[in-house]
């Protein structure tokens, strides 16, 4: 039986007098405000982008695949209101956390932003809060770091004064068949009531919640499917460089094989893992690991194969522009297509076509982009000279003063027959000149 507590804010759930907060506003913040908002729930967004924040607050979006009737209307009624004011996450009846969680230089867990935010919510937490948190994370980081956190700033006790939960994104931006609103949420509490509570908060706004017994157990969930997201790309990529060096289409293969009705997942090679998951997670598992004495050697391998993969398509390019065109690499002008790391959006998180456009430059080859939906390059941790290098035009004039054209990412609204017809040579990593019947004698893949 819950709490009196857990009572109180499940009853204020069902007549929608609850106020949620949530603390990021970015690919995973913002679609959450939406779909709370449709349920005429009041929603304070906090964020230490000022810019962000005035943006929100004029109805306006930078993420361009979200769209702003909601945010607009939000605003206007009152529901909605954006603050870089952290000192008011005492207002909220619940909190949801959706900031970053990268890595360091040296590819361990950086959980700068969660602690900070914890910090910031210690200091304001009152009784009978509840606080979630969404980012990805390792095993153990919610009981292990935001408990004991948050007890101490407050002075309060989790479970009792307030309540604590685990309950990962699953946001796929760009995924025109799901979004948060009907994708199952998995959630995991400090507790009974913890769970209760986040089960209410949730099953307001998704189609189905599935809880788990842990915010560990929780957290591992969400690792996990990253984790074969990624070792299963890394299979792809590794199969793809055997049945190249035997003259087989890995595209083919695959394309063929799924059409087995059972015992076959399709996943696809490319130039290198992007977003903000699948290059990141399974070192969080593989870090967390090492306190147990154990090495993941099968997730290890999966990540060497994934980061190797730029290197290899800059040596197949440089190859292709040495025997195909008989031109020294330094020197070349190489367009690359495609900045975002998946195809029709705007979001460059991770994307393996910065690392490419390094490893380009650092060949002594001159590269440009042209990219649809990412008109100029915003700052990365990992890439900031190339902050503010903007989009060339996709013409016939433009293309002609290119050595090769690198696709790295096959946004649907490019038109490949230009790019074939007025192109000396084309490297596709994604395979969608073939898909688009726009190939020639000078199109390779790679």
């Amino acid at each position: 039986m819950n709490s009196p507590a857990a009572q109180r804010f499940t009853d204020r759930v069902r007549d929608r007098s609850i106020v949620v907060g949530i603390v990021g506003l970015g690919y995973v913040g913002i679609p959450l405000a939406l779909m709370i908002l449709r349920q005429g729930i009041r929603v304070i967004g906090f964020d230490i982008d000022e810019k962000r924040v005035d943006e929100l607050n004029a109805g306006q979006c930078v993420i361009k695949h979200i769209p702003t009737a909601p945010i607009v209307e939000g605003v206007r009624s009152g529901q909605f209101q954006a603050t870089s004011d952290f000192d008011r996450l005492s207002e909220p009846d619940a909190l949801l956390i959706a900031v970053p969680t990268p890595l360091t230089r040296h590819r361990e867990p950086d959980l700068s932003f969660v602690v900070r935010t914890t910090e910031a919510i210690g200091k304001c937490l009152r009784k009978d809060q509840l606080i979630v948190l969404e980012s990805t994370t390792y095993p153990g980081t919610t009981d292990d770091v935001l408990r004991p956190l948050l007890e101490k700033a407050s002075g309060l006790k989790s479970g009792e004064d307030f309540f604590l939960a685990f309950s990962p994104e699953r946001e796929d931006p760009g995924n025109l068949d799901f979004n948060t609103a009907t994708i199952p949420k998995v959630i995991g509490g400090d507790g009974a009531d913890a769970l209760a509570m986040a089960d209410a908060l949730y099953g307001a706004f998704v189609t189905r919640t599935v809880p788990v017994s842990s915010t560990a157990t929780a957290e591992a969930v969400k690792l996990s499917e990253n984790i074969f997201r990624a070792v299963n790309i890394a299979l792809a990529n590794e199969l793809k460089q055997v049945y190249a060096a035997m003259g087989i289409d890995v595209w083919e293969v695959i394309e063929a094989a799924k059409t087995k009705p059972f015992g076959f997942m399709p996943f696809y090679p490319g130039p290198g893992l992007g977003g903000h998951c699948i290059p990141i997670d399974p070192f969080y598992l593989t870090w967390k690991a090492r306190e147990y004495d154990i090495t993941p050697r099968f997730i290890e391998l999966a990540g060497q194969i994934n980061t190797g993969m730029p290197y290899l398509v800059v040596d197949r390019l440089a190859e292709l522009v040495d025997i195909r065109l008989r031109k020294n690499f330094s020197g070349a002008r190489i367009l690359l297509l495609g900045v975002a790391y998946k195809k029709n959006i705007e979001d460059t998180r991770e994307s393996p076509a910065l690392k490419l456009i390094e490893l380009i430059q650092k060949r002594g080859a001159e590269v440009e982009y042209h990219d649809p939906h990412v008109p100029v390059i915003r700052p990365t941790r990992e890439h900031p000279e190339l902050t503010g290098r903007e989009s060339v035009p996709l013409t016939q004039e433009a293309l002609s003063g290119f050595d090769a054209v690198l696709i790295a990412t096959d946004h649907d609204d490019v038109d490949y027959d230009l790019v074939v017809r007025h192109s000396r040579l084309v490297v596709d990593t994604r395979n969608v000149c073939a898909r688009r019947k726009v190939s020639a004698d000078h199109v390779f893949k790679a």
